[in-house]
């Protein structure tokens, strides 16, 4: 699958139950990694390589197959795209960007009503937002490092 559509898998799998301005902050965090001028993500998009950030080891569940030794059915390969999934692919490939999310990294889904005020493990991020379901956190000084 090109990437266009992998884009598309992943924002529907990922926020496809979060409405329009859920999945534009999901599709908002991958276009920062892709386009981020430090730290890990700069030299895994290596100049903006948006699959080289989807497809990045243990970034996303729903880039897994399985999960904890289990098998994980809400994965991008068994998802099919919204017509509106590819419209926020588009959208976001084209340069735009969800500003309630700002220049965020990381997202969550906590499973609570209340965000943890640092994600991921060590920091990295800090809770700037939530929209729906997710938690959205900004780069800390520690992110640089990465």
């Amino acid at each position: 699958m090109d990437t266009r559509e992998l884009f598309a898998r992943l924002i529907e799998c990922e926020a496809g139950g979060e409405g329009e301005n859920g999945m534009k902050a999901v599709a908002t965090v991958i276009m920062n990694r892709a386009t981020v001028p430090y730290g890990e993500f700069a030299r895994v998009s290596n100049g903006g390589d948006i699959r080289a950030i989807i497809e990045q080891a243990g970034q996303f569940v729903c880039m897994m197959t399985t999960v904890g030794g289990e098998y994980n059915p809400q994965n991008v390969y068994n998802i099919t795209p919204s017509s509106e999934s590819y419209e926020i692919a588009d959208w976001a490939i084209d340069g735009n960007l969800f500003n309630p999310v700002a220049n965020s990294l990381f997202f969550m889904n906590p499973y609570s009503s209340r965000c943890p005020t640092y994600f991921p493990v060590g920091g990295i991020g800090i809770a700037f937002n939530r929209i729906g379901d997710h938690c959205f956190y900004i780069p800390t000084e520690k992110y640089a490092q990465t």
